[in-house]
């Protein structure tokens, strides 16, 4: 009796969602009995998605550079999944601020400990020559990174270290962009020419970053954190996950990728340029960048010596080891 009761509940609720479409609750159910039942592999297009491996040499390992690539975008994906909730939430409520941040956490938990595919899953000979053939595509290039920076936190806090102080206050969006940390990664020291891997992303992400920047202006996770009561921004749950945070994204990251930099473009002749010319003996130590998501939460101390004893241990591990 109670499921019959209970089938007419759901039928009583569905008529009522129904009711506006046009068509009568009949109509629906005889599209129901006419569908197919849904399988795993159409459900996530399994058979699309195993067929976006597209290599272009015949080296094994560069199959496993393409995968890995896409993995780690799609678990940027799901970063700023949960930052778009956040930076969209107009509750305020801490539990919910804390574990979306939470969630970030776990997913950049799973990219830094799963890199060392990269650093150790390939062939170096293998990718010194496949690198070859991806002239001038970088992982320099991925919009979806440069997305999670803007939500975390304002574009003042981007704008490369040796530019912060000439700024005046209230600079523009655009003029703040222009100056962006990650730009000078990917130009020529010497000549101030950039390089095409640069030229490519601007030409086709930049309209996309400053539409961001602009959406987001004033209300990024930092501007969240700020705007919370006293009392919430002292909680020691949520102040530890926006450290962890600002750690696994802005040291930890870069730490892999330095390790995969020194194993596969490093030699006792000069090191090797990375595919897309990017300066990555400049770009990618932390210490040398000082980029930070939530600096209010640390001490100038701290932020002096941002990621530098990272630093030390991978461009000199001798004497990091005490040799």
């Amino acid at each position: 009796m109670k499921d019959k009761e209970k089938i007419k509940s759901q039928i009583s609720k569905l008529e009522e969602k129904y009711k506006d479409s046009g068509q009568d609750l009949s109509s629906y159910l005889d599209g129901l009995l006419h569908q197919r039942y849904l399988t795993y592999w159409d459900y996530i297009h399994l058979d699309t998605l195993l067929s976006l491996q597209v290599p272009r040499t015949h080296f094994p390992d560069e199959e496993i550079f393409i995968m890995y690539h896409q993995i780690t975008e799609l678990y940027f994906k799901l970063i700023l999944h949960e930052q778009k909730q956040l930076v969209d939430d107009k509750s305020g409520n801490l539990d919910f601020f804390i574990e979306k941040v939470r969630r970030v956490n776990s997913y950049y938990k799973v990219l830094i400990s799963s890199f060392s595919v990269m650093i150790k899953g390939m062939e170096r000979e293998q990718f010194l020559q496949y690198r070859m053939a991806l002239l001038p595509a970088s992982g320099f290039q991925s919009a979806q990174f440069r997305m999670i920076e803007l939500y975390a936190t304002p574009l003042e806090n981007l704008v490369h270290v040796s530019d912060r102080e000439q700024l005046s206050p209230g600079v523009s969006i655009e003029d703040l962009y222009e100056h962006i940390y990650w730009k000078k990664g990917a130009t020529d020291l010497a000549t101030g020419e950039k390089t095409l891997t640069l030229k490519q992303f601007e030409y086709r992400y930049t309209p996309r970053l400053i539409r961001i920047a602009k959406q987001v202006e004033n209300s990024t996770i930092y501007h969240k954190y700020l705007s919370l009561p006293k009392k919430q921004r002292e909680d020691q749950a949520l102040i530890d996950a926006l450290k962890m945070l600002d750690m696994n994204a802005n040291i930890n990251w870069q730490l892999m990728h330095m390790g995969s930099a020194h194993r596969y473009l490093r030699k006792e002749t000069g090191d090797i340029e990375a595919t897309g010319g990017t300066n990555w003996k400049e770009y990618l130590p932390p210490s040398f960048q000082k980029i930070v998501f939530f600096p209010v939460l640390y001490t100038e101390q701290e932020l002096n010596n941002w990621g530098k004893q990272w630093v030390d241990h991978m461009l000199n591990p001798d004497k990091s080891r005490g040799e």
